[in-house]
């Protein structure tokens, strides 16, 4: 019990330290349909040849049994012996982990030609949705009482834990998760099954994989092979167990069937898959906040560390492979911010809802009863953000600052740690809580210093540090001026000193000398955990103001969105929060300028032109370039193009989380695998368009292709049944 408590309240502490238009069936613009609400989508008008019930039907196998939650995308089975189809850079940090200057998968590639061969995927887990239940109103009604904002927060989240534990002890082969689909208003239960075991089967080499890199990234048209394959493992009896030589593949519900044929434009399609976040019902405030805050600073931040990180790596592979995924992850956002600032401006999105919430104001004005339940509505929405816009400089300070210094999370780890045993009573009670997580505590120091460097956290320690010295006002950082810091440069000496001296750098020092027994870490200090220290505790107090802000923007968003609703007399479908979803359109090229037309498809030709451009993002396997010329391009051309298609282009609504979800024909047979957006679709999340929304996948002749002709990957064509 000691073990199960404290490794709750421990993670909690971790997790503190790093933060915090209309409808139709022909053109969904609210597309990323629960399930629940699949019967509302208008599936058979748009074009599906299937039941709707073959898709999802409770208590019976649907497709939706083939769909996992890979970590943070989307994958599918392919085979009825676990093996799973994804994105490459949803696997890129399970290969980065196995990659060594030796034997470097990521830039090589890697094909297991038996079960054997197949290589861990450190981190990676997978989650399939077994079922769901609407919870709202034992969650509201715990709330009904409740005025004080903070209490209604903590309460909806205890409430919340409560349902999910208590579903987890009903069955305790499934996790559970409570999740929020609008704001204040309606929660549903998600029960999920968990494999902990999971496995690298064939990644493409990265000329393939990535190719175009960060140049092509978010943009079109594309020639990426951003495909990878996994398989799921499980204990002999079939339950959920950790990696073991005796784990044996999971056998899935259900697979999907691949097409070889793949589509042709204006065909139908859809996607079933785990998309992240979306803000599409939140008022102009919200939007105005992210394009003249969130966005810029993000951006700028991440492009800062990506400069720092390169220069770390430069003439150092096992440094380049240990910070790879950060920078990789770092240049997705920052690229992605920058095009939803584009479309922000270019759009005029934040005055467009503007107009909408005055008009909103307008409808609550004109009918009494309206104006006796929301009369202050939009006013209270208001207010709400201007406190958020006079401290969002601290914000966004504190939400990046353990997240970009590594050994500031370490002492995060640390501090916590002792603290735990330091609030046992007696000596005996401080031994157990050390033997019982001391293991637990070094797995996640492992993480950390997976991708540490001082240099690294030196340069961002000292812009981090210089620009907070300089914030006033309600942004004041406390800390600065409790020090009594002479001069910003004097701040910023302070902390680099601290991270040069500290131990904490020394992963081996750390756990041979300060965690090799309780008394060693008691007695161990230094000036980067008193910074640490010292940060936390005011970080500590303005996350209890942030809760504060929380419990009345929750309030607040759900009077919004009852409201609006009778305004617009429609039911809103709930924005996207990592539940799984349904989203569907066609094939469709699109105009993104005045005299231009972007055709749905690309080709190997077009990639072997690109590589004539002497990029070195551009490169790609001279292979190609021979199986190209000989036209050997075996059953996977498309007649019209006399090529074989790469990528394809539709207008479903995807955002970050459909990446890896299977792109499917009108009969539910696998056409592709979704990984991107056009650069104008980054402002997915705020707002979809016919015009504009496009997303991006491999088709999946490309993928057969690759493996058939260029990586001799057969046996993934016999377990599919191609």
């Amino acid at each position: 019990m000691i073990k199960t408590t404290f490794k709750r309240s421990f993670i909690c502490a971790l997790l503190l330290g790093m933060s915090a238009f209309h409808f139709s069936a022909a053109i969904p613009d609210e597309g990323m349909f629960p399930l629940s609400e699949l019967s509302r989508a208008g599936l058979k008008k748009a074009g599906l040849k299937i039941s709707e019930k073959d898709i999802y039907n409770p208590g019976q196998v649907g497709l939706v049994d083939a769909l996992v939650q890979v970590s943070g995308c989307t994958g599918s089975f392919v085979s009825s012996n676990g093996l799973i189809i994804t994105n490459h850079h949803c696997a890129f940090s399970a290969v980065q982990l196995a990659s060594t200057p030796e034997f470097n998968y990521l830039k090589n590639g890697f094909v297991a030609n038996a079960l054997e061969q197949e290589i861990q995927a450190k981190g990676l887990t997978i989650r399939i949705t077994e079922s769901y239940e609407d919870v709202s109103n034992e969650i509201l009604q715990a709330v009904a009482n409740v005025t004080d904002p903070v209490e209604r927060i903590n309460t909806i989240n205890k409430k919340r834990a409560e349902i999910a534990a208590r579903a987890e002890q009903q069955d305790p082969t499934i996790k559970a998760e409570v999740s929020e689909m609008f704001i204040g208003k309606s929660y549903v239960l998600f029960r999920y099954k968990t494999i902990e075991d999971v496995r690298l089967v064939y990644i493409p080499r990265q000329d393939i994989g990535e190719f175009g890199g960060e140049t092509d990234n978010w943009v079109w048209p594309r020639h990426t092979g951003d495909f990878s394959f996994l398989r799921a493992y499980v204990a002999p009896d079939g339950s959920s167990a950790k990696y073991a030589k005796e784990n044996v593949p999971y056998k899935p519900k259900k697979h999907l069937k691949v097409n070889p044929r793949g589509v042709s434009e204006n065909d139908f399609v859809f996607i079933l898959g785990y998309p992240g976040r979306t803000f599409r019902h939140r008022p102009a405030a919200y939007l105005e906040y992210q394009q003249q805050f969130l966005l810029p600073y993000t951006a700028a931040l991440y492009e800062f560390q990506n400069e720092q990180m390169l220069l770390a790596g430069k003439d150092n592979v096992a440094m380049q492979l240990a910070l790879a995924t950060r920078i990789k992850r770092n240049a997705n956002v920052l690229k992605n911010y920058r095009g939803k600032l584009k479309g922000l401006h270019n759009l005029g999105l934040v005055e467009e809802k503007r107009k909408e919430d005055q008009a909103l104001a307008q409808f609550i004005e004109s009918k009494p009863e309206l104006r006796a339940q929301y009369g202050t509505l939009m006013s209270d929405i208001d207010q709400h953000y201007r406190t958020v816009f006079e401290t969002a400089q601290k914000e966004l300070w504190f939400n990046n600052m353990y997240s970009s210094l590594s050994l500031l999370r370490v002492a995060s780890a640390i501090n916590s740690f002792k603290n735990a045993i330091l609030k046992q009573n007696g000596t005996d009670a401080q031994k157990e809580i050390f033997a019982l997580n001391i293991e637990e505590v070094k797995r996640h120091l492992d993480g950390i210093y997976g991708s540490y460097n001082l240099a690294v956290d030196k340069a961002i320690g000292e812009r981090m540090f210089g620009d907070a010295y300089d914030f006033t006002g309600a942004n004041r950082i406390d800390f600065f001026g409790n020090r009594a810091f002479s001069s910003k440069e004097d701040a910023v000496a302070y902390l680099l000193t601290a991270l040069e001296k500290s131990k904490l750098g020394d992963k081996e020092v750390l756990y041979n000398t300060i965690l090799k027994d309780i008394q060693s870490l008691k007695n161990y200090t230094d000036d980067l955990l008193s910074i640490q220290k010292g940060l936390d505790a005011e970080l500590s107090s303005f996350n209890e103001e942030q809760r504060r802000r929380e419990g009345i923007l929750s309030r607040l968003m759900a009077d919004y969105i009852a409201v609006k609703e009778q305004y617009q007399a429609k039911r809103f479908i709930p924005d996207a929060n990592s539940t799984l979803r349904l989203t569907f359109g066609n094939i469709k090229g699109y105009s993104p300028a005045d005299a231009t037309y972007m055709n749905p498809f690309t080709t190997v030709k077009g990639l072997i032109e690109k590589g004539n451009s002497g990029l070195s993002e551009f490169t790609y396997p001279e292979s190609i370039k021979s199986a190209w010329l000989t036209k050997n391009f075996g059953a996977y051309a498309k007649k019209e193009l006399n090529d074989v298609p790469v990528n394809i282009l539709y207008n479903m609504d995807t955002t970050g989380g459909n990446s890896g979800s299977p792109i499917m024909n009108a009969h539910g047979e696998l056409i592709g695998v979704n990984f991107d957006r056009a650069y104008d679709a980054t402002i997915n999340d705020f707002a979809w368009n016919e015009n504009y929304s496009r997303s991006i996948g491999v088709d999946i002749r490309y993928v057969l292709w690759i493996a058939d002709k260029i990586d001799n990957a057969q046996f993934i064509l016999r377990e599919m049944g191609i």
